[in-house]
């Protein structure tokens, strides 16, 4: 294939994993509804074109979180994505190592933190779900900060798993063990480049973190069941609170839509948020990113770092999030595709064709700073060219 966009890394990886791995990255919840509308609706943000603005200097830099950054984007957090390439997220954290931008990575991720701090000089951040098991979370705050993290993500959107009926159907959640391990084996076999790469050679085939309260040994399906165990419906702000005590550097509340949350986030002192609703992976109907994302960095960007992840998938849908309040964009599925399509080296042709996108979108949008992409470049909806 000769890959244009990252719909076509899409398409590379679609053709290379098997379809229960694959089916994870890109499906969603219920009826997949808002996983849809987090495309849609980003895509539908209009932004001005101007003319004549010598605008031909144009610096991608930002600082966010402490970090200065080549781009305001960042790998966010995705969970088992170490298993679609060998050791999948250490090459992912040395691919954005070297574009310059920072790995979030997931408390479910094939990697560990050990695993992902050696492979890179720069400590990568971290992700953490609030589960009933208090004493695994400990843990894992201590790890990140032994490794050097200077950032945590607390996801809160998750207190229970929405239904995500592409994982049943492809066997990696559905029917009897045995069938759901038979399932996996014959689709993996039909993609020999992938059984030789990871099958084979990328063990061991655990989730990382997981494994320290599972043993090694166990398996995709003693994963799930122990997620199922300890998701934890019942936390509050109070729990989140406990949680930062614990944590001595910068935390980031992930996976808000609604105002209110956003300002109950920055009145308990939270460093910043993700406006997200998970890929579309939980509530099925519900908001849109984009469509969350403006009247909540009107309520507390001026309080607090905020960034969008949902529906991003190219340097254009970066500059539309920025345009509407973001202080960053967080990319999910779009890295995974890379690493999926191609390794390390997928994800860094993705962050470059990012790069390339935004660099050429702001030239035309006439601003040479990230500083300068806000609500002016926004063409209201409805309005025709000769009103904005």
């Amino acid at each position: 294939m000769f890959l244009a966009d990252v719909m076509d890394y899409r398409e590379a990886a679609r053709r290379r994993l098997p379809r229960f791995l694959f089916d994870y990255i890109d499906g969603g919840a219920f009826a997949e509804t808002t996983l849809r509308d987090n495309i849609d609706r980003l895509q539908a943000v209009r932004l001005r074109q101007r003319v004549l603005t010598g605008a031909d200097s144009v610096s991608l830099e930002a600082n966010l979180l402490g970090r200065k950054m080549a781009m305001p984007v960042a790998l966010g957090p995705v969970g088992m994505a170490g298993l679609n390439a060998r050791r999948g997220e250490v090459q992912a954290a040395a691919a954005a190592e070297a574009a310059g931008v920072p790995f979030c990575l997931s408390t479910v991720g094939a990697c560990t933190l050990e695993e992902v701090a050696a492979g890179v000089s720069t400590s990568p951040w971290f992700q953490l779900y609030v589960i009933r098991d208090r004493g695994f979370m400990r843990e894992m705050i201590a790890r990140a900060l032994a490794v050097g993290c200077d950032t945590l993500f607390l996801t809160v959107d998750m207190p229970a798993p929405g239904p995500r009926y592409r994982d049943k159907r492809s066997g990696l959640s559905g029917g009897s063990g045995l069938a759901r391990r038979i399932s996996r084996l014959t689709q993996a076999a039909a993609r020999p480049a992938w059984a030789w790469d990871v099958g084979l050679l990328g063990g061991p085939h655990t989730i990382g973190h997981v494994a320290s309260a599972l043993g090694a040994a166990a398996g995709i399906d003693d994963y799930w069941a122990w997620m199922a165990r300890n998701f934890d419906a019942s936390v509050t702000w109070d729990d989140a609170e406990e949680i930062r005590a614990l944590w001595p550097g910068r935390m980031v509340i992930k996976g808000v839509l609604d105002v209110e949350d956003a300002r109950e986030a920055a009145r308990r002192g939270f460093d910043g948020l993700v406006v997200s609703n998970h890929g579309g992976r939980q509530l099925d109907g519900t908001l849109a990113s984009i469509d969350a994302l403006g009247p909540i960095a009107r309520a507390v960007g001026d309080q607090m770092t905020v960034l969008m992840d949902g529906g991003v998938r190219s340097g254009l849908d970066v500059l539309r999030a920025l345009a509407c309040g973001a202080d960053g964009v967080l990319l999910g599925r779009a890295w995974v595709y890379g690493l999926g399509a191609g390794g390390q080296r997928g994800v860094a042709e993705v962050l470059a064709l990012i790069e390339a996108e935004m660099r050429v979108a702001m030239t035309l949008l006439g601003v040479e700073r990230i500083d300068q992409v806000g609500p002016n470049l926004l063409v209201p909806r409805g309005a025709a060219a000769e009103e904005t």
